[in-house]
């Protein structure tokens, strides 16, 4: 009985971390599709050094609470030991799933690339995380965001009033859909050599076994 015990447990194991962790491309038309340029380009500016060799592309949605953790746990330890050492880089790629104020909020955020803030705009947005559809993204909320970070609050406002970045928001989610994420937080971590899916907010242990793997 102590055998078998022993026997079920890598194996249960395995079935989870499988439930976790994907390998891309899964078809000849995701080949296509997964390249790094497309996964990079339209998306957020890059965080951290351009040349680092892992790419971290996340999936996400400013109301997301597993978005909100992950920015308030893991990617801190990441940020500081690979990030910020030119190990690891990061892309934000906006996955609207919780609806029309999520897209204000991610319109809100290319508002302010616009004047070279987009990621001190972004985490202003998870610092200030009211919970999922409950009224905290309104169009004064974001203004004092914006008042926050130092941008010129007419050229933002004139920005967002024309949904200058709708569009935007709008073709990332499609490509996700089209790549098959279907949940945030989602991230794809990659190489030049490979690319694994990540679903759901997982421990940091997660993240470093993918980076060794890369």
């Amino acid at each position: 009985m102590t055998k078998l015990y022993l026997l079920v447990i890598p194996i249960a194991i395995g079935i989870i971390t499988g439930m976790f962790l994907a390998f891309y491309p899964e078809s000849e038309d995701n080949s296509k599709l997964l390249t790094t340029s497309k996964l990079i380009e339209n998306g957020s500016p890059i965080r951290g050094d351009s040349n680092a060799p892992i790419t971290i592309l996340e999936w996400g949605d400013y109301q997301c609470t597993f978005c909100y953790k992950f920015h308030q746990n893991t990617l801190d330890t990441i940020d500081n030991d690979f990030i910020k050492t030119g190990k690891v880089k990061l892309v934000f790629r906006d996955f609207t799933l919780n609806g029309p104020d999520s897209i204000l909020a991610a319109e809100a955020s290319y508002c302010a690339e616009d004047q070279g803030k987009y990621w001190q705009y972004h985490n202003e947005l998870y610092k200030n995380w009211g919970g999922e559809k409950t009224g905290w993204i309104t169009r004064e909320s974001l203004d004092r965001f914006a008042i926050t970070v130092d941008l010129d609050l007419l050229e933002f406002n004139t920005c967002l009033d024309e949904h200058k970045y709708q569009d935007r928001v709008v073709t990332h989610y499609e490509f996700g859909q089209e790549i098959g994420i279907d949940a945030t937080p989602s991230f794809l971590v990659f190489s030049d050599q490979k690319i694994i899916k990540i679903r759901g907010n997982q421990p940091l242990e997660v993240f470093l076994k993918t980076f060794d793997e890369l």
